[in-house]
């Protein structure tokens, strides 16, 4: 068994935790440059909390710019056990109307300008991504979610666009209808894939503002509705994040499925063969098996 330590990350609207006693927030350096903002750290109901606004407070980061393996690294470091990630997205799906929450379990990746992995040239692995959220983490926040009468709906795929412009109609209908997406966003790619090569459950919760452009009778995405809608959202899914340590507990046992051991036979260069200075900058994220 090991200390449970909850991290949050906290998208568009969601920019702390209320309650965290000893409420602090740290800096945190990483081989990977600096992190998206300081780390609000601190306990709730016995359980240690992180909380990492992505964009930074006063939102000074796009989807693009967001400094994503310096955040999991920070996260890594401060010995977090399990992420959870709270973001605002369009919906595909008629019956997942604005103001509801998706707990996702997949992605399809569609950004191009990020860099998307911890390993190459150097120290090359490959992580398994088949799954790329704790189905044990998205357990509690489904649960967390309609016990604070939050309407969720369990399992989704989550397109993740580059932008930071939304969809355009042809690109909305296509992901709709030919790729079978269900929501769209800007920021879990990455970051997921990131979670996972740190060997950190994952688990991500969309909170839906806006039906994209598809919808015949909602028009284009309006970024004025959009944060009409995150108001309520923030409300909601600070509700969500107050009931997570309750479920979680404090005292946690191994991943039953592996995600704290994604990098058991991931590595596949030669010891002898590994660049001395890229395994330095590993040695939080995988200095398990390094």
């Amino acid at each position: 068994m090991t200390r449970t330590k909850i991290a949050v990350i906290g998208g568009s609207g969601i920019y702390d935790i209320d309650g965290l006693e000893g409420a602090e927030w740290v800096q945190v350096d990483t081989p990977w440059g600096a992190p998206s903002d300081q780390i609000l750290t601190g306990s709730l109901d016995g359980v240690d909390m992180a909380f990492l606004p992505r964009h930074g407070r006063g939102h000074v980061h796009s989807p693009t710019t967001v400094p994503y393996r310096a955040n999991i690294d920070a996260l890594k470091r401060l010995g977090v056990t399990d992420v959870i990630s709270v973001s605002a997205c369009g919906s595909f799906r008629e019956e997942m109307a604005p103001g509801d929450f998706v707990v996702v379990d997949q992605f399809i990746d569609r950004t191009f300008a990020r860099e998307k992995s911890f390993f190459g040239t150097g120290c090359v692995a490959h992580v398994s991504v088949a799954h790329p959220t704790c189905p044990r983490l998205s357990d509690a926040c489904e649960t967390a979610a309609r016990d604070a009468g939050i309407s969720v709906h369990r399992g989704g795929t989550y397109l993740a666009m580059e932008g930071p412009q939304f969809s355009t109609l042809a690109e909305s209908q296509m992901y709709r209808e030919s790729w079978g997406a269900d929501v769209i966003g800007m920021t879990n790619m990455p970051e997921a894939k990131l979670a996972r090569e740190a060997e950190l459950c994952y688990a991500s919760v969309a909170m839906i503002t806006d039906y994209d452009s598809w919808h015949p009778d909602h028009g284009e995405v309006d970024v004025t509705q959009i944060i009409q809608t995150l108001m309520g959202n923030a409300e909601k899914g600070r509700a969500l994040v107050k009931r997570l340590p309750a479920l979680l507990g404090a005292d946690r046992a191994p991943c039953q499925h592996g995600c704290d051991r994604a990098l058991e036979y991931a590595i596949l260069t030669a010891p002898d063969a590994r660049d001395p200075d890229v395994v330095a900058k590993l040695d939080s994220v995988a200095g398990r098996v390094l």
